[in-house]
């Protein structure tokens, strides 16, 4: 046994501005305080009717299977591709990050022969290598991209993609774990049959759960596997018959109550918000922040003209010491940014503007504690140039 006494659990408060979490709201904290119910409770599904409504407001979706799976986002992902690839079947997935590196070692799992599209981390996937591709195969079942690459910074464009996975009666994927509540997700608009996220990000609700969307099409797929799917847990549909409200709903698994309450009142703020205006927002922030870090000399890393808004990637410079400066700022200013993964480790912070942290006040924060460090490090640049860059993008 351990000896007592035990710590008290009391953690320092955080300004998080990395690839997630992010900082949650008021509102959102104080939703999770409320009692916890049965998760066959009576009031716990009206719970349940409201989220999956505020969901596909969120995604753009009238499709009936959309709510969050208990789990966080890897589940979705997993979810997204255990249900739909059997042994044999052929799938086409970007590779051009960490994230869509890590759908391909899923797939594989599944017994699916991968044809992966390659482009450097970095650089999005281009329409012509999609179709290459396509073409390449007598039948192919999935294509998936990730919409927003955590690792790279890349936002992948999805229209002419999902068109042509519609020419081929290929099911279209999508991972929007970074993108949803920050940048436009239009699943029925660009014809995606399954799109997953995370409520960590741009949701701005603490980790722990993964909204999922699932047209009819994938459905009817699912319904005609000739294997049972390899995930009990990640069924969808056997999760359906708990979430879709037929005379019945069927016991699956222990809902976590104190989640639901603050993925709900999430939503809720995203919905008084506005989602065309949230996403403004974000847009704004991640410029702003854009601005000040190239005033400032440094390099962005991600392909012009694909870059996110909700999490930036920006190349280290040389002689600077990349722990020890993301350790200051955790130090000294109560701040988290994000080191790089796989082959961009030690290359590239990741500073995210995601849901609750993304403000003008963070952008500036965040700005002027790297000049700072920089500084101390022997890095020069011009006093002040960030944040006056970062102005000015916002007063535009």
């Amino acid at each position: 046994m351990p000896s007592a006494p035990y710590q008290e659990i009391n953690p320092p408060q955080r300004i998080l501005l990395g690839p997630g979490p992010s900082n949650v709201h008021p509102r959102v904290q104080q939703a999770m305080m409320a009692p916890v119910l049965g998760h066959m409770d009576p009031y716990f599904y009206t719970v349940m009717e409201d989220t999956m409504s505020l969901l596909r407001y969120l995604f753009r979706t009238k499709n009936a299977l959309t709510f969050p799976i208990s789990a966080t986002g890897s589940a979705g992902m997993e979810a997204g591709l255990c249900n739909f690839l059997e042994p044999g079947d052929v799938a086409v997935i970007a590779n051009n990050g960490f994230f869509a590196d890590r759908m391909i070692n899923i797939a594989s799992r599944c017994g699916a022969e991968i044809i992966r599209l390659d482009a450097e981390w970095g650089r999005i996937i281009e329409p012509e290598a999609i179709e290459a591709a396509l073409k390449s195969q007598k039948k192919v079942k999935l294509l998936a991209l990730v919409h927003a690459e955590t690792s790279t910074g890349v936002l992948q464009p999805l229209t002419e993609a999902a068109q042509l996975a519609k020419q081929h009666e290929a099911l279209f994927l999508v991972d929007a774990v970074t993108s949803l509540g920050g940048h436009e997700v239009a699943v029925d608009d660009w014809s995606i049959d399954i799109c997953y996220s995370c409520s960590q990000k741009c949701i701005g609700c603490p980790p722990g759960l993964s909204p999922i969307t699932v047209n009819q099409k994938a459905m009817e797929t699912l319904k005609k596997r000739s294997h049972s799917v390899s995930s009990y847990y990640l069924d969808l549909s056997l999760l359906s018959k708990y979430w879709i409200r037929d005379g019945s709903r069927a016991y699956h698994h222990t809902a976590p109550a104190s989640m639901f309450y603050a993925l709900h009142e999430a939503l809720v703020l995203i919905a008084d918000e506005g989602l065309e205006a949230r996403i403004q927002r974000h847009a704004e922030h991640g410029a702003a922040l854009q601005a000040g870090l190239e005033a400032m000399g440094l390099v962005l890393h991600a392909q012009p003209g694909h870059r996110l808004s909700t999490l930036t990637t920006v190349c280290i410079p040389e002689g600077i010491d990349d722990a020890r400066i993301r350790q200051r700022l955790l130090s000294d200013y109560s701040m988290e940014i994000g080191g790089g993964l796989g082959t961009l480790k030690g290359k590239v912070w990741r500073i995210g503007l995601m849901g609750y942290s993304s403000s003008e006040q963070n952008v500036l924060l965040v700005l002027s504690a790297l000049e700072k460090l920089l500084a101390d490090e022997g890095y020069k640049t011009e006093t002040g140039a960030g944040i006056k860059a970062a102005v000015q993008s916002l007063r535009k």
